[in-house]
């Protein structure tokens, strides 16, 4: 025992631990389209963008898959942990550009470094058209036809589903009481 053990107080340790300053992340792997998903995310809530320019393939993915691609109107470039991100957008009728564009910089920038550690060096905002309110109002108009069309096969294939389930469980219950008999 110690003399403070024997004096009636408590020893204490002390445990110096040091925790590792640098960390290496070198087999971390971000892949472009993350990138451009954190990026398309930020520019979504940006007013004054009425939607995002792609391409031709990028509307053909959607139209194929049923989900909004996130990336669309986003190319990325990335040398070692530094990104360079072009967006393409449309804007609504009336609002300020130059407004619009300086909000997606900071957005998109705020958002990337955040969200992965890298340094975004650019944000390149290309302005591919405008579209006015009546034009919007259509493209809404269509998009809910759409969706209540995607809603409508869903749920014919979901009854579908249902009813071959059933016809399988009785198939199913007939042959065990078949081999009750």
């Amino acid at each position: 025992m110690s003399k403070k053990e024997e004096n009636g107080e408590k020893e204490e340790k002390v445990v110096d631990v040091k925790a590792n300053e640098t960390t290496d992340n070198s087999n971390i792997e971000i892949s472009n389209d993350v990138i451009a998903v954190i990026a398309g995310m930020a520019v979504a809530d940006v007013p004054g963008v009425a939607e995002m320019a792609g391409g031709f393939a990028g509307g053909i993915s959607e139209v194929l898959s049923g989900k909004k691609n996130k990336a669309k109107g986003i190319k990325v470039d990335v040398d070692g942990k530094k990104a360079v991100i072009d967006v393409n957008i449309i804007v609504e009728y009336g609002t300020r550009i130059p407004d619009v564009a300086f909000e997606i910089q900071k957005r998109v920038k705020k958002a990337v470094e955040t969200m992965t550690g890298f340094t975004t060096t650019e944000v390149n905002v290309h302005v591919q058209g405008v579209l006015t309110e009546k034009e919007i109002e259509s493209k809404k108009n269509e998009s809910k036809k759409e969706e209540a069309k995607a809603k409508e096969k869903n749920s014919k294939k979901e009854e579908k589903d249902s009813e071959e389930e059933k016809e399988d469980k009785k198939v199913k219950d007939s042959k065990e009481e078949e081999k009750k008999d």
